[in-house]
Formats: C-alpha cells, sequence, structure tokens
C-alpha cells in the first residue's frame, strides 16, 4: 500500500499567533489557488514552477531584493536535513511552499520561509526496487497536483494541499526515475532511460495532467520504413536504443511544441552495437534521433523537425540537456565561432534554441524550423574534439574519424568528456547571454569488446596544455555573437546549476562545499559561504511575504566529476563530502 502523512494540521494552529503576516505555507492550507497554465507560462516572480523557472530554461529570476551592493549581507535563514540517497533533482515553490524530492524518492512539502515540514508522501517500493539511486531531475505542478515520476515506473499525481495520492499510472520499469517533468498545457510530459540495446523504454510520454491516461508517446530511436530508419543501418528495430532521459526539455506555449534533447546510442561503442565501428555513418543523420534536439507537437508528439548535433556516437557523449529559447539578434562574429551559416542575414532577430552538449560543443538553430544557424567547440578548440561541422549551410555535422575505436584494445584521448554534466546553465536576458560552469576535461578510453557496454579503462583527464588550477570555469558566451569569457575558473569541480538574477548576479556552488554569487558582468566573487556537502544542481530563489531567498541541496549524486583534485563523496570525510541537506540563504 501506498502513504502519506499529512502535518499540516499542526502548523494551522500557528496561524492565529502568527500576527498580521502570516506565512504563506500556513495560509495556503485553507485557501489554496490552483495553478493555471498561464500561470504556467509566466510564473509570479515569487515562485519556481519549473525545473529553470520557465519553460524556456533561462533559470533567470526577475526577483531584484538580492544585488551586487548588498549580496555580501546573506546570512543562513534555514537548513534542513535530508535523507541518505542520490540527490540530483531541483524543487519547485510555488506561493511559500517547496516541494522536495527527498533522497530515498519520498516527497516533501516544506513551508520556504522556515524549513517545516508540512506533509510527507512516502511510498511502500518493492524491495527490488532502489529507491535510494532515484535521480529524478524534478517534479511538476499544475491545478492542486504535484507530480513525481517514481522508481517503481509509476507516474503519480499527489494532492499539493495533504500529499494525498489522487492518482497513478504505470508507464515503465523504473526508468523514469532518471529522468523530469515538464508540465505543459495540461500534460505531465516525462523522459526515461532505457536500457542497453533495447529500445522498449526509449520514449518521451504525454500523459493527462487531470487523469493519468496516456496522451502519446514518441520513440526517440526511429523503426525501419520511417523517417531516419535506415540511419541505424541493418540493427534490428528492439535493439536500436537511445534514451531521452537527462534534464526535462523546454516549451514554447504560442508555437504549442516541446523542444527536447536526446542521449547517445547504447551500447556505448558503434562495435557492441552492430559488430562493427563503420556499419554506420561518420556524418548526420546517424543512429538517429541519438544526440539530436526534437521539436514535437505538444498535443500529439509529432515530429516537427530534429537537429544531430553527434552522429554515430562511440564515447557516451551525452546531448541529453536542457533547450534553451532566447529571442535574439543573430550576428555570429567568425573570430568567435568556428562554424556559420553563411547564408545568415547579420543582425537579423529570431527566435533561436541554444545548445551546449556534455560531450563538448555549443549550437544554435533556428526555433521555427531547426535551420543551422551557427556552432562552435565548447568550451575551446581542440585537436582532440570528436565532432565538427562539415557542411555549414544545412548543419550537417560529423564525428572524427580519428577518435573511433576501429579495433579491439584501442585507446582514445577525446574533447570533451563531462565538460558539463545534468547541472542547468543559465541565460541573463540583461546581458544576453548563457553562463556555463564547465570542466576542461577530456577522455581516455580504451575499447573493450567483451564488455557488456563496450569499454574498459575510462576516465576524465585534463585537457593536454590545460591549467589544472582552471579545470572548472565559469563561460559567459554572448548569444548573439558567439563571444564567450571565461570570467571565474578553479581548480576545484562543480555540479551545481547556474542561476541568474535581476539583481545582476550568477549563482553556482561546486563540490567543495563552496556555494558563490559572481557579478554578472565580469565575474568578480561578491559572496561565498561554505555548507555542509557537495552542491548538486538546485540553487534557485524564491520569495515569501517579499522576502527574498536563495536555495541549494547539498549531497551525493551518481556521476560526480572529481576532477584533479579527486572531490567526490566517497574521497571526501562522510560528515563533509555526502551530506543531503537544504540551505537557504536570506538578507538579514
Amino acid at each position: 500500500m501506498n502513504r502519506s502523512y499529512f502535518v499540516a494540521a499542526s502548523l494551522v494552529g500557528a496561524v492565529a499567533a502568527a500576527g498580521p503576516e502570516v506565512p504563506a505555507a500556513l495560509a495556503q492550507v485553507d485557501a489554496f489557488v490552483p495553478v493555471t497554465q498561464a500561470m504556467q507560462a509566466n510564473p509570479d516572480p515569487a515562485d519556481w514552477l519549473h525545473i529553470s523557472r520557465t519553460y524556456d530554461q533561462h533559470r533567470f529570476s526577475p526577483l531584484s531584493q538580492i544585488t551586487k551592493a548588498n549580496v555580501a549581507q546573506l546570512r543562513m535563514a534555514w537548513s534542513r536535513g535530508l535523507p541518505a540517497g542520490t540527490q540530483e533533482s531541483t524543487p519547485i515553490v510555488y506561493r511559500g511552499v517547496m516541494y522536495v524530492m527527498a533522497p530515498g524518492a519520498s516527497i516533501q512539502a516544506l513551508d520556504a520561509a522556515s524549513g517545516d515540514l508540512i506533509w510527507e508522501y512516502q511510498r511502500d517500493y518493492p524491495s527490488t526496487v532502489p529507491r535510494a539511486a532515484a535521480r529524478s531531475k524534478s517534479l511538476g505542478i499544475y491545478e492542486d497536483m504535484i507530480y513525481f515520476g517514481a522508481p517503481d515506473g509509476f507516474l503519480l499525481a499527489l494532492d499539493a494541499q495533504t500529499g494525498k495520492l489522487r492518482w497513478e499510472t504505470k508507464i515503465d520499469n523504473g526508468q523514469i526515475t532518471a529522468g523530469g517533468l515538464l508540465v505543459a498545457d495540461g500534460k505531465v510530459i516525462s523522459n526515461r532511460t532505457c536500457q542497453q540495446g533495447k529500445r522498449e523504454f526509449c520514449f518521451i510520454a504525454a500523459h493527462d495532467a487531470r487523469t493519468g491516461k496516456e496522451v502519446w508517446r514518441f520513440y526517440v530511436t526511429a523503426a525501419p520504413g520511417e523517417p531516419g530508419g535506415d540511419t541505424w543501418g541493418d540493427l534490428a528495430v528492439d535493439e536500436r536504443a537511445a534514451g531521452p532521459w537527462g534534464l526535462p526539455g523546454s516549451y514554447d506555449p504560442v508555437r504549442k511544441v516541446v523542444y527536447w534533447g536526446v542521449a547517445n546510442p547504447n551500447p556505448f561503442t558503434r562495435f557492441m552495437r552492430h559488430g562493427r565501428y563503420d556499419a554506420v555513418s561518420d556524418v548526420s543523420p546517424s543512429e538517429l534521433y541519438s544526440n539530436s534536439t526534437l521539436a514535437l507537437d505538444v498535443e500529439t508528439g509529432t515530429l516537427i523537425w530534429y537537429f544531430q548535433e553527434l552522429p554515430g556516437d562511440d564515447w557516451d557523449a551525452d546531448h541529453n540537456q536542457e533547450r534553451i529559447l532566447v529571442h535574439t539578434r543573430v550576428s555570429p562574429d567568425p573570430r568567435f565561432v568556428k562554424w556559420i551559416n553563411p547564408t545568415l542575414t547579420p543582425g537579423a532577430e529570431q527566435d533561436v534554441i541554444i545548445t551546449v552538449g556534455e560531450g563538448g560543443g555549443m549550437f544554435a538553430v533556428a526555433q521555427e524550423t531547426g535551420q543551422f544557424l551557427w556552432a562552435r567547440p565548447f568550451p575551446f578548440d581542440d585537436p582532440n574534439l570528436n565532432m565538427s561541422v562539415v557542411d555549414v549551410m544545412t548543419g550537417q555535422t560529423s564525428v572524427n574519424p580519428d577518435k573511433l575505436f576501429k579495433k579491439d584494445g584501442d585507446i582514445i584521448v577525446g574533447c570533451y568528456h563531462n565538460t558539463r554534466g545534468l547541472w542547468q546553465i543559465a541565460y541573463h536576458p540583461g546581458t544576453n547571454a548563457i553562463y556555463v560552469p564547465f570542466h576542461d576535461q577530456c577522455l581516455s578510453m580504451e575499447a573493450v569488446h567483451d564488455s557488456s557496454t563496450g569499454f574498459g579503462r575510462r576516465t576524465g583527464v585534463m585537457r593536454p596544455g590545460s591549467d589544472p588550477k582552471a579545470y572548472m570555469g565559469m563561460a559567459k558566451i554572448d548569444v548573439a555573437t558567439g563571444e564567450m569569457r571565461v570570467i571565474y575558473s578553479q581548480a576545484q569541480g562543480t555540479n551545481g546549476s547556474a542561476l541568474t538574477t535581476a539583481g545582476d548576479l550568477v549563482f553556482f556552488g561546486d563540490l567543495n562545499r563552496r556555494l558563490r554569487a559572481l557579478d554578472a558582468g565580469d565575474g568578480t566573487v561578491l559572496w561565498e559561504t561554505e555548507v555542509g556537502g557537495m552542491i548538486v544542481n538546485s540553487t534557485i530563489t524564491y520569495a515569501v511575504n517579499g522576502k527574498q531567498y536563495v536555495m541549494v541541496y547539498t549531497g551525493r549524486g551518481q556521476s560526480v566529476t572529481a576532477g584533479p583534485l579527486r572531490l567526490t563523496a566517497d574521497a571526501m570525510p562522510p560528515s563533509r563530502g555526502a551530506q543531503n541537506g537544504i540551505y537557504v540563504f536570506a538578507l538579514p
């Protein structure tokens, strides 16, 4: 049986003693205001309704109470411990209530001004379900329900006021727990992993937000007879695997189009997928829709267009991050941008999708059509790059054939590797720039044909010739020109998401337990504090009763990048490395 318990009643009695200003979390117990589609499309600045606050994935907050002039005064407002287990998610905040996926796959509703528990949903999972390893990236909210992808393969809707189960729908065998949710147009859209060499769960699905009934599903590996079906060679359809898991997609409520990224094909080497490395093309399209951006009709799930960033991946170089939607002047500067479509009219404005992949590379394509606009190596150009753009007119991309595994035992050093993982990047409309916390790291990998994954020794290494003291950097990239400046660097790695604010600040946290605020212009460190563990994903800001807060999670991620100092949860003392908790800061 599933169970939840509701402790809000113990808080209601405090209302009478709370004075004229009642915490929003207490007031909403009796007066919940349903979340509408209009609110989803244009959230109140005080709220954080999506993984990146808005559908366009900007991670920008209009809140401006915390500024460059006063950010040094930030102090801890509250903190709260969390259970043991994986922590890779980002909370949502609505009208003073923070909804949290706690490690161990339970859901908590907290007073966002104090951290006090309002209710908790705990599910009775079978003993075969590894709930402590659940790594969902986000929750969803719509009307009066909270949505959660549980590690037993169910999509759940909980009552936002009580935590009681409203409906549940079986979707897969637990693969949903690695992805995140996007609630758009009355639908809960989810992604998931798929098993090695199995297509069964390689799909994005939409379910009716009120009932849980499936509306559509889109398989992200093309079948024979479908457009793109021949790009897998003669591989059997049920063996065509590439997961849409990772960060959830973005949404344009005017066009009614969802934009989603797909990860690498698996198993991870071409030999393991096909029996030989040259079974598929080195040039896009290859093994569609792996490492691609998809534009899907939100009503039907029909594919509108796709753009493939990395064809025929041989290195597990995921491109399953968020797609950022920006309206901007498009004037890529050849001094900074390696690949530019020559048909562009410099200076013309249009809606653009920006992608930065885990394996490196930054792409700008037209939101309407998927037309290639420009691309640049990311973070830096290097002879060991694993990809290139071979046709700037069409944006046709290619793997670097010199970096393919051609026989058993081959060892390659290719760039890049986990240069940015499943933490989120941010956009600031005031500077028209993307802020990307990145690692200057390449991959050393050995092909092992009798391994189930296709590889043996596999590790991140410093890019040849790079500075270990600048292993991690904060890149500021002008989305009009493509110019990139590294405005901050350090030796310690990061798994913390970036956050930009109207106070012209950039917040991010690292594996060395530091949370910082940078000047969005030049990267000057304006504030720094130490928390109790590694900062993972999260990094949001919200307001309650007119007071602005900044929040991060600490804990253990499943894919933490150690970096040259080997700062991982396993290498650090337990009290410093893997402590799961919430830390919230505000001005005095």
